[in-house]
């Protein structure tokens, strides 16, 4: 535990210090667990600029899988999003000397600041600011309100963090210790990868009950997405709400047996993170430690708790998971809908701080010309 703690603090001290000159103390704070490429991808609009570089990069590459992917989605246009394969290819595309310069240099330009890892934890983190980005260049499902009031972001002094998911109790630590230095925090939103027991490979899963292994508590928490969050950016996969989730300590730890039990309790999302972060989320809202086989209602919490899970594996099932044959593109869809939904959900929850923050006009500009109110 205590060196956990150790790793966590170097960590967050070298992201601390690549983030300069932005401070987190005293601004309110959107903190995302996901990966390091799908915000970014979609608010810099970096792959949509180079959408003609990039396909004919897919056309001359001679990577025959690359290829195929691309065939399969001109073949169904009319079932897939273009702008999905050109940040599923833009991974490929970054092998061209150049790219990632100008990459790097747009992403800056829109308040998008990376800190590598350097020591601790793998895990690469993001802070965004809000009043830095331009909606012209981010991705159109992004807009969720008019020009006028996406504009408003420029008045915003919030910050997205995103870090690239961390697994098992490093989650717990990784919460603990932001918790620490961010006072306002808007939300904390969860996306990641689990194996499911009764839906498909892509499925996007929501869940508000999960039972943490670590601690042995049942969490139950008001999930602040729901189904037609995700439908709308989804095409070829469904969205399974009121699912239960069990937080393993090893994704390789288990047996058609030992999860057939899970499954008879109504548990059909297994994944490695809810448990440790929502451990870290009852020890921000009570002042005291988390406790340990306990039912635990944390609908007390005075911000956003958003969970979105995609389908990458079926263990009941044998060979089946978003690398095995041509199924790496079909990850792509989840990823970025999911994505998606937790952009806008912070842009809306920020736009509503800013209007509900904007002071009052003076009252000379509620007179009419004749003096009268």
């Amino acid at each position: 535990y205590i060196n956990y703690q150790r790793a966590t603090s170097d960590w967050w001290y070298t992201v601390r210090q690549q983030i300069q000159p932005v401070e987190l103390e005293d601004r309110p704070v959107y903190f995302v667990s996901s990966n390091v490429h799908a915000i970014p991808n979609l608010l810099s609009g970096f792959a949509l600029r180079e959408d003609d570089n990039i396909l004919e990069f897919v056309e001359r590459a001679g990577d025959p899988s690359l290829k195929a992917e691309y065939d399969y989605v001109r073949v169904r246009e009319e079932l897939n999003n273009k702008n999905n394969f050109l940040y599923y290819a833009l991974r490929r595309y970054a092998i061209v000397p150049g790219v990632d310069e100008r990459r790097l240099e747009l992403e800056a330009q829109v308040g998008i600041t990376r800190a590598p890892s350097l020591h601790g934890f793998d895990i690469e983190a993001q802070v965004i600011e809000l009043n830095k980005l331009d909606p012209a260049l981010m991705d159109p499902r992004l807009i969720c309100c008019s020009p006028e009031e996406m504009a408003r972001l420029r008045e915003s002094d919030a910050l997205i963090v995103n870090i690239d998911y961390p697994l098992g109790m490093a989650a717990y630590h990784v919460m603990a210790k932001i918790s620490q230095y961010v006072t306002r925090l808007g939300g904390i939103y969860v996306i990641g990868k689990a194996a499911t027991l009764n839906a498909r490979i892509g499925d996007v899963l929501i869940a508000n009950v999960v039972y943490d292994e670590h601690s042995q508590n049942s969490y139950m928490y008001g999930n602040c997405f729901n189904a037609s969050d995700i439908i709308p950016y989804l095409t070829l996969n469904s969205v399974l709400d009121n699912q239960k989730v069990v937080t393993v300590r090893g994704t390789f730890l288990q047996n058609a047996r030992y999860m057939d039990v899970f499954y008879r309790e109504g548990y059909s999302i297994v994944e490695m993170e809810a448990g440790p972060y929502l451990s870290a989320v009852y020890e921000m809202v009570r002042a005291q430690r988390h406790p340990v086989d306990e039912i635990v209602n944390l609908y007390i919490a005075p911000f956003d708790i958003g969970f979105l899970h995609y389908a990458s594996d079926t263990p009941m099932s044998k060979g089946r998971n978003l690398g095995a044959g041509r199924l790496s593109y079909a990850g792509a869809e989840p990823t970025y809908a999911t994505a998606i939904a937790t952009l806008r959900r912070i842009f809306n929850k920020e736009l509503t701080r800013l209007r509900e923050n904007r002071p009052a006009k003076p009252v000379e500009m509620l007179l009419g010309e004749d003096g009268e109110r």
